[in-house]
């Protein structure tokens, strides 16, 4: 208990330090988040990723707060996925090498002798849809680090409720480690978690939902593993309809996520945020109570239901148009240009 006290302030201000120190090293080097109007830097996500390792990795080497079988090898994995994430925040990196990429790392930790083949590369094709659906919730500020922790949570639940104390630990760290972040990543945003700190992020939360669900039967796990990414998971189904719907090529970026679309309804951005945080807090919760036999299988079938009707309402929401006439002085006169 007390270790998981220190663990967790540790993190906190551990995150909180490196994400100041990164902040002006990324102006200066002018990585900036792209998907921004102001000038938001990018690559915070390192600070979130090294406060989770270097306290992860202290309570396994001294032995305080051991990691266990396999909970090392998805941390290193994610590391992986992490650096993955800072070539795509450095140089332009295409959407589908960055899923390529996070599939393979969680290819690499999958329990295959629990899922099977299949099981085990579909499950690994769910952890890189998650990884890339958290980086797409990127977008807005405070957005991916608020819903990581709520997610964070409910997987550390679910791993405690299965004895995992190595991977419950992992995600009290991450979780701490990401609301130390959100000091500098809360609206407005003075550095974004970027794609480094997105793929790890949901690359670490649903590797360790999948492996806490080692042994159930396969329908009852996809509702939870559903529940506990319902946010991330409509975000990705809504932008993916819009473009199909739209004739838009899907990787193709547009304000056409969930929080824009809230903020066209009226909202303001930590309006939006805090929101889809209490939306995944809802289905964060009915994941754990189904996890642990407090609530039977039709709780995450709810929440799956819900998800798609709020999706369709949303589609209806405007989101694209006709770019605003530019305009450009041209010898002293103004000429209108058009979009």
């Amino acid at each position: 208990m007390l270790y998981g006290i220190v663990a967790a302030t540790t993190a906190f201000l551990l995150a909180a330090f490196l994400a100041a120190l990164i902040r002006p090293c990324a102006l200066r080097l002018g990585l900036l988040d792209r998907r921004r109007a102001r000038r938001v830097p990018a690559l915070g996500g390192l600070a979130v990723v090294g406060a989770t390792c270097l306290v992860a990795c202290a309570g396994d080497w001294t032995g305080v707060a051991p990691l266990g079988t396999g909970v090392g090898e998805l941390l290193a994995a994610g590391g992986a996925v992490a650096l993955l994430g800072v070539v795509a925040d450095v140089w332009r990196l295409k959407t589908r090498f960055l899923v390529f990429g996070t599939a393979v790392a969680a290819a690499c930790v999958v329990p295959y002798g629990e899922f099977g083949v299949a099981g085990g590369l579909l499950g690994a094709g769910w952890v890189a849809f998650v990884a890339v659906a958290f980086k797409g919730l990127d977008h807005a500020d405070g957005l991916a680090g608020t819903v990581g922790v709520v997610t964070a949570f409910g997987a550390g639940a679910c791993a405690a409720a299965e004895v995992m104390d190595g991977l419950a630990a992992l995600l009290s760290v991450l979780a701490a480690a990401l609301t130390g972040f959100l000091m500098h990543n809360w609206a407005p945003a003075r550095i974004a978690l970027g794609a480094t700190g997105a793929l790890f992020t949901g690359f670490v939360l649903a590797a360790a939902a999948l492996v806490t669900r080692t042994g159930y039967e396969p329908a009852a796990s996809a509702g939870v593993l559903f529940a506990l990414t319902a946010v991330a998971s409509a975000d990705v189904l809504l932008v993916v309809l819009s473009r199909l719907l739209a004739g838009r090529p899907v990787l193709r970026r547009g304000p056409d996520h969930l929080a824009h679309r809230l903020r066209r309804l009226g909202l303001t951005s930590q309006g939006a945020t805090v929101v889809l945080g209490a939306a995944s807090f809802a289905g964060v919760l009915v994941a754990v109570l189904v996890h642990g036999g407090w609530l039977g299988r039709t709780g995450a079938t709810c929440v799956a239901c819900v998800t798609c009707t709020l999706v369709l309402l949303l589609l209806r929401v405007p989101v694209y148009g006709p770019r605003p006439a530019a305009t450009t002085q041209v010898s002293g006169h103004l000429r209108v240009r058009s979009g």
